[in-house]
């Protein structure tokens, strides 16, 4: 592929919103252009950025450029605005159902030995993370859970299987794996990281131990701090039969 063909493709993933496809990418000519050639463009392009504050990176729903994670530190200067927190049972919910999808909430309140609040699937879900993708046929048919491309994306990963393989099954143990996979995978300011304050000092009754994300330029502090929901079984007023 010719440089003026090249340039016109870089300054079309400069300018998107959105990652663009290979697919995307080929309706920027007229002439006939095969997939080939694009990926080839594509690399080059890769390569010619190697020195600079940006690169370009092939995730999930395609190919977009974003800051590299060098950058982090000034960025993060352009949003000083105090961050919101996700709990420790955020994590660790989406660490079960990110490793072992599809999978029931049952499942999860079973793997994790405590009841899953509501609130913690409506964080996951409201911020992109999760979804329904079906039901299992069993007494209530209750939904599936799983993770979306969305998920992917925030992780600068293209599929599931680019995942870290856990040493630890435990629930705590698949979060930290989790949150050190965003670290090695997410080069930028700009895409959701989380990232394990290993110096952080032991929690007491007023301090928690935190995990940064990062999402678009603004850093979220999560709190290693969990809440249990508490269930308690419903009384069964059954009055004796008079016979």
């Amino acid at each position: 592929m010719d440089d003026h063909n090249k340039r016109v493709i870089e300054t079309a993933l400069l300018c998107a919103q959105e990652p663009l496809t290979v697919a995307d990418l080929s309706r920027l000519f007229i002439e006939d252009i095969t997939t080939s050639d694009i990926d080839e463009a594509l690399i080059e392009i890769q390569r010619n950025w190697d020195d600079k504050g940006m690169e370009l990176v092939h995730i999930a729903t395609g190919w977009r450029f974003q800051s590299r994670l060098s950058m982090r530190e000034y960025l993060d200067r352009l949003t000083p605005e105090k961050p919101p927190k996700y709990s420790r049972a955020v994590m660790e919910t989406l660490a079960i159902i990110a490793y072992r999808q599809p999978v029931t909430r049952g499942e999860i309140e079973e793997i994790r030995g405590v009841a899953v609040s509501s609130n913690v699937m409506k964080q996951l879900e409201d911020r992109g993370w999760v979804e329904v993708i079906g039901h299992k046929e069993t007494i209530g048919r209750p939904g599936l859970y799983a993770t979306t491309k969305q998920f992917l994306d925030d992780l600068s990963l293209t599929n599931l299987q680019s995942l870290p393989i856990l040493e630890d099954a435990a629930p705590m143990a698949a979060a930290a794996q989790l949150g050190q996979a965003v670290m090695e995978f997410d080069p930028s300011a700009t895409v959701e990281t989380v990232i394990i304050d290993a110096d952080a000092q032991e929690v007491n009754e007023t301090e928690v131990e935190v995990v940064e994300i990062v999402v678009e330029e603004t850093t979220i502090e999560i709190a290693e701090e969990e809440t249990i929901e508490e269930v308690t079984p419903e009384s069964e007023n059954n009055p004796d039969e008079t016979k």
